[in-house]
């Protein structure tokens, strides 16, 4: 084969540090543009950025030659530096340790999409740790509960 073709588009979630409510309002569609400038610059292609105060959805096409590890910890390091010097009263934010991320098939994207575009009506009624939870169970994730939430 003369060429490589990919198509691999994760949806990424992840909190701040101790899930603490540290994304107000006037900070998160700066924060939301930022993280897909910080995509676009290492030529990948985020879909679609939403969230809430504690933690983040990123939907997020990479192309081959990065794996899903080193896209987000470009996301999450970038971002955080950019959050302690557009913010310096914040206390020194930043990102939980892990995160997980989830394959999503081109057939599947508006839809994530839209949920991640939903995150504020949807934390109306579940909380971020349902929510979590949820998402590995769907995922066929196995997990001990104790070590999810560090």
């Amino acid at each position: 084969m003369a060429n490589s073709y990919t198509s691999m588009n994760i949806h990424f979630v992840f909190s701040t540090k101790n899930r603490k409510n540290l994304i107000d309002n006037n900070m998160q569609s700066r924060l939301w543009a930022y993280m897909g400038g910080i995509a676009k610059d290492y030529k990948m292609v985020a879909l679609a950025v939403g969230g809430t105060d504690n933690h983040v959805h990123i939907l997020i096409s990479i192309p081959a030659a990065i794996s899903p590890a080193k896209c987000i910890q470009l996301i999450k390091s970038n971002s955080s530096k950019w959050i302690n010097e557009e913010f310096p009263n914040n206390g020194g934010f930043s990102w939980q340790v892990g995160y997980s991320g989830f394959s999503v098939s081109p057939r599947q994207i508006q839809n994530v999409r839209n949920y991640i575009m939903g995150q504020e009506e949807h934390h109306r009624i579940r909380s971020f740790e349902e929510e979590y939870i949820g998402f590995l169970k769907n995922s066929g994730i196995e997990y001990d509960e104790r070590y999810v939430w560090g």
